[in-house]
């Protein structure tokens, strides 16, 4: 734990721009922030060197990368190479089903990782950057998923047990794309560290065609911000 006399807290950091923006927040809000990263057998890892940037750069007292793999398992677009990334030049149309990157059990995994070293450090905060608003229809970004995750927390963990309250914060729950950039910008974010894109090459260049891709590129022009994304 930080000698300091700020409180500890785990902030999950995917190296995309929500993720950075929800570090800043913690950070702003008093915390020490020890931000943890999953290297899960995503496609590439352009966005945990992201991660390291943002963390080093935001003010993260520790940055943690623990790797699970899901690519074992696949059944995602993220973590089987027979699934291919949709994009909008496919025709594929977003937002009308649970596309084929969704990543099953990902958010409950990093949570579920993030909830164990929390309980290690003493610390009863976790923040993650998942968004019901601009969102790919995922399950696990649903404000009843953190409710239920938080009521996990507080029965599954020996903190928990012996009176600790855990709460999982998820700042940007209700915002918009455009507004995530705004409160960025506010607090100091560089996205151009950030690495949103599904299909990044490996210095980071994003596709500009994928679902992540569009949501990102369009909350900048609605924000009235110039993007900073790079593309191959």
């Amino acid at each position: 734990m930080s000698t300091s006399a700020r409180k500890p807290a785990v902030v999950l950091v995917s190296g995309g721009m929500d993720s950075a923006v929800v570090l800043a927040i913690a950070r702003e809000a008093g915390f020490d922030v020890h931000a943890l990263s999953v290297r899960y057998g995503q496609r590439h890892t352009s966005e945990l060197d992201a991660a390291d940037r943002v963390s080093k750069a935001l003010g993260a007292v520790a940055h943690k990368t623990v790797v699970v793999d899901l690519r074992s398992i696949g059944g995602s677009a993220l973590t089987d190479d027979a699934i291919a990334v949709p994009d909008d030049s496919d025709g594929h149309v977003i937002g009308d089903h649970i596309p084929s990157t969704y990543v099953p059990a990902r958010n409950t995994i990093m949570l579920s990782v993030a909830l164990g070293w929390a309980e290690v450090l003493g610390a009863t905060d976790i923040f993650c950057g998942v968004n019901a608003v601009d969102y790919s229809g995922y399950p696990d970004c649903r404000p009843e998923f953190i409710a239920g995750f938080e009521s996990l927390a507080n029965l599954a963990t020996k903190a928990g047990v012996e009176g600790s309250r855990f709460r999982v914060h998820a700042p940007l729950m209700r915002m918009g794309k455009d507004d995530i950039v705004r409160e960025g910008l506010r607090l100091g974010v560089d996205f151009a560290q950030t690495v949103s894109c599904y299909s990044a090459d490996a210095e980071g260049r994003a596709c500009g065609h994928c679902d992540a891709c569009r949501l990102r590129s369009q909350g900048f022009i609605d924000a009235g911000v110039a993007d900073p994304t790079h593309y191959a």
